[in-house]
């Protein structure tokens, strides 16, 4: 199959026998009525200044191969988050679309080149909900030179089907780069729209008014930033959000409103994370206000602030960000684990997975469940008064390592209470971590995350589940056809018998 023919396919349209064309426009300057023209033509085409015939397409990868890391910050139960770091971190919101209009799942991630390797590039595809098969994975920007995957990309679709990947930066030693597809809902070609200092990219389109995009620049510590477009290719100034010596968010938007939730860092101290607070904007970031309404001026510069939703410094407690989502009323909730140690092992327990909801009385506090490391990341799924998390809560191959085994829970009274519905891995051999959920997300893709040994460096897989929690698949790590299905893993949990091939 040549490129031509699986752009075609990610579109659904179906070609003719291949024949030479010409790009936008051209056929009508040089006066031809078809696809088919003389090698005089062509000569004539290209003196003439114009465009390459057959516009470069992106490299697609062999597979799907997730990118492995270490921070290097170990003590006494090893680093402080490493292994399988694909669809990592938090901060980066989002990494999945469902497109009704393609019926596909798209999704980026931070892809390696070989088996065992550490070459961060940034990886983009999608689940084809129609035939059920993925295509081999698109390489947007190749990060050459680059392991860390705090450089992994957000995505972002706008009104007319065309995909933004927002590639992190990291600090002012690398930039961050925005790239916009030739097509809208294909991935087959990029081009670079902007090129600009932000990190952990957090893109929101808003249908006929543009980009909110929030991100993060490395001023004062890790302080937070939005800017808008309406296009996504002229960008009004950055103004500062927050600044009161760093932040993590996570934000997410809900009928024309945006919320962003944001920890703060004690002196620029990122292991002294705490606290929450949570700000929203209904009209593209020209007004804020808090959660209940009152208005706020930008930036954020008090510890005591309106904004603040818990003191959790009071308490002695660290705030480790998972996801924030709406309740039918749109009212925020927030998933976030809570510990009293930065380090990993058994001195930081409990680490508390919560659940903090907006209501009309105030924030309600919840604790879901305790799992064993400060970056077990999972995300949450609200529908009415049924919510789920997905998140690697049980304890995995490698103990006191980032990560487990999948796990969903699930809440039938609005969060009130919870219960384990399902094991989604089980004896496996290396730890799952950083379950993403993507926007509007399809119940055949429902969550997506990857897979590593934490403590030495090995292949990582990718992973997704559908929404009842009773089938795991596989991305293909190696393909061998342009197009392709994942690997049924496993059907109906409860067996007992599952155990993951790797």
């Amino acid at each position: 199959m040549t490129r031509t023919e699986a752009a075609s396919l990610e579109q659904g349209i179906v070609l003719p026998e291949p024949s030479p064309t010409l790009p936008d426009g051209a056929a009508g300057i040089l006066g031809m009525h078809s696809v088919w023209f003389k090698p005089a033509a062509l000569c004539l085409f290209l003196l003439m200044g114009l465009s390459n015939p057959l516009p470069a397409q992106n490299t697609r990868a062999e597979g799907y191969r997730g990118i492995w890391f270490t921070l290097g910050q170990f003590s006494a139960y090893g680093d402080k988050y490493s292994g399988g770091l694909g669809t990592y971190t938090s901060s980066h919101v989002p990494v999945a679309i469902y497109s009704k209009a393609a019926h596909k799942t798209f999704f980026v991630y931070g892809g390696t080149t070989q088996k065992d390797q550490k070459h961060l590039q940034i990886m983009i595809s999608y689940y084809d909900h129609h035939s059920k098969r993925v295509p081999k994975p698109v390489i947007v920007y190749d990060k050459a030179g680059v392991n860390d995957p705090h450089d992994n990309a957000s995505l972002a679709m706008d009104d007319q089907g065309y995909i933004w990947v927002f590639v992190s930066g990291r600090n002012t030693s690398r930039m961050g780069i925005i790239f916009k597809s030739r097509e809208p809902y294909a991935i087959h070609s990029f081009d670079k729209v902007l090129e600009t200092e932000m990190t952990y990219p957090q893109p929101w389109w808003f249908n006929g008014k543009g980009f909110l995009f929030l991100f993060t620049r490395y001023t004062r510590g890790r302080e937070l930033y939005w800017s808008t477009s309406t296009d996504g290719l002229r960008w009004a100034t950055a103004q500062k959000l927050a600044g009161m010596g760093g932040h993590y968010q996570v934000s997410n938007m809900w009928n024309g409103k945006l919320v962003t939730v944001f920890n703060y860092h004690p002196g620029g101290n990122v292991d002294k994370r705490t606290n929450l607070y949570a700000v929203q904007t209904t009209d593209m970031g020209n007004t804020w206000t808090t959660i209940d309404g009152r208005l706020i001026s930008t930036p954020l510069q008090r510890i005591q602030h309106p904004a603040l939703i818990r003191d959790f410094e009071k308490e002695g407690k660290l705030v480790y960000l998972n996801d924030l989502n709406f309740d039918e009323a749109g009212n925020p909730v927030i998933l976030a684990v809570v510990s009293r140690d930065f380090k990993p092992g058994p001195g930081g327990d409990p680490r508390e997975w919560v659940i903090l909801h907006h209501t009309a009385r105030g924030w309600h506090y919840q604790t879901v469940t305790t799992s064993t490391h400060n970056y077990d990341m999972g995300s949450l799924y609200i529908h009415k008064n049924n919510w789920r998390i997905v998140g690697p809560t049980d304890a995995g191959p490698q103990l006191y390592g980032t990560g487990g085994e999948m796990v969903m829970w699930e809440s039938r009274n609005a969060g009130k209470s919870w219960r384990k519905k399902r094991l989604l891995t089980e004896n496996s051999q290396r730890n799952h971590a950083y379950a993403r959920r993507p926007v509007s997300a399809h119940p055949d893709f429902y969550a997506f995350w990857a897979d590593g040994n934490t403590d030495s460096l090995s292949e990582s897989v990718l992973y997704f589940c559908n929404k009842k929690g009773n089938k795991v698949w596989k991305l293909p790590y190696t393909m061998q056809k342009d197009m392709e299905k994942p690997v049924l893993l496993k059907n109906e949990l409860q067996s007992g018998n599952y155990k993951t091939p790797f």
